[in-house]
């Protein structure tokens, strides 16, 4: 890809450094709000704000994942594609999630949940017992589904947003009488979010909706409603705290949960390209290009830095810690990242495609392009 085409694609790392400050800001906050010694009551700021953010963060991951779906796929097959989802999604979700598991067992007495190595089992069949790894675990069901559903199933885009709506009202349904189906709960959720960027990837990547795209006027239309959405998802919210403080809209409004974030993710995405046609500020685009690392990583340097300041340095200014360990869990995973590379141990992250070792025969059989139109 050349630098011209990097920098027209540049809003995809600003709206995903956007969405793991977000995903980041909540583990940090849940993380003080349940050490004993800390007062967060006093901060109901950061209550509101981790709240109105909740709902369209994780939506826009698996969108922006779906306006790229279908390059990747013409680019290896269904085969090499499912190969490739394993080694960027599958395998640090397995690695990370159970050296997580394994720090927090080994430092129970610090953690603010009791961990067992029975855990480990939860990997495999309940992923939101993880922590956030259960997102690594969904996507890369719901990117193999969805792949598999439209060009070796080939169904229609239109009978793919009905699958989508089926399965998404009927996540909502088993959230709302607490039925588990572990891992599959969390596709049934997201699969219409990776349908929606599918359906609107020709529109974003076409270069002559570039200006329409890069239109200031376009983050002023969507700005009242994205606010007044956030402020409507706060306020009901807020009213049934009973359903685990920010899931009453998503499991017994679905329908407007939804609207509410497509317009999250509308404003976000817009917000995006504005920062791309400047090309700043390039530490966000800089997080949004290490989301992955962030994403596996952060929650260990965040309780990690919590607790030293906590037990080394008797810090207990909610505020102030809070920023501290917001910071530490963003750019420490960065820089491990970054050590491990010059290392040569970028393995712990993720296995590159590129050195797997291809039959000659695999490497030559091209992909037929009936499969590739929808």
């Amino acid at each position: 890809m050349n630098e011209q085409v990097k920098k027209r694609q540049s809003w995809v790392d600003f709206a995903r450094g956007i969405a793991i400050i977000l995903v980041v800001y909540r583990h940090v906050f849940d993380g003080l709000n349940n050490t004993a010694a800390l007062d967060t009551y006093g901060y109901m700021f950061l209550f509101h704000l981790n709240t109105m953010f909740f709902s369209f963060r994780m939506p826009l991951f698996f969108i922006v994942s779906g306006i790229f779906l279908a390059s990747s796929y013409t680019k290896r097959g269904f085969k090499r594609y499912t190969l490739n989802k394993g080694y960027t999604i599958l395998y640090p979700y397995l690695v990370w999630g159970g050296l997580q598991i394994a720090i927090q067992v080994f430092f129970s007495d610090y953690t603010n949940k009791d961990w067992a190595y029975s855990d480990f089992l939860t990997l495999l069949y309940n992923p939101r017992q993880t922590g956030q790894f259960w997102y690594l675990n969904a996507l890369f069901g719901v990117s193999v589904l969805y792949a598999l559903m439209k060009y070796i199933v080939k169904i229609k885009f239109r009978h793919q947003v009905i699958l989508g709506l089926i399965f998404f009202y009927g996540a909502s349904l088993l959230h709302r009488y607490s039925i588990n189906l572990g891992f599959l709960l969390d596709i049934f959720s997201y699969y219409i979010f990776i349908v929606i960027g599918d359906g609107i990837s020709k529109f974003m990547r076409d270069t002559k909706n570039l200006e329409f795209l890069q239109s200031y006027k376009l983050v002023l239309w969507l700005a009242v409603p994205f606010f007044v959405a956030q402020l409507i998802f706060l306020y009901l919210n807020y009213h049934h705290p009973e359903v685990g403080g920010y899931r009453y809209v998503e499991y017994f409004m679905p329908t407007l949960f939804l609207i509410i974030v497509l317009i999250g993710c509308s404003f976000i995405i817009a917000l995006s390209f504005q920062f791309q046609k400047f090309e700043a500020p390039q530490w966000l685009k800089s997080l949004g290009s290490y989301s992955l690392y962030i994403y596996v990583a952060h929650v260990a340097f965040a309780s990690g830095t919590r607790v030293f300041l906590i037990k080394v340095f008797n810090l207990t200014n909610v505020p102030v810690l809070f920023i501290l360990v917001l910071i530490a869990g963003l750019f420490l995973p960065v820089l491990l990242y970054k050590v491990a590379r010059r290392l040569s141990l970028e393995w712990i992250f993720k296995l590159d495609e590129n050195k797997i070792r291809w039959s000659r025969t695999e490497e030559q059989k091209p992909v037929s392009n009936n499969v590739l139109i929808r």
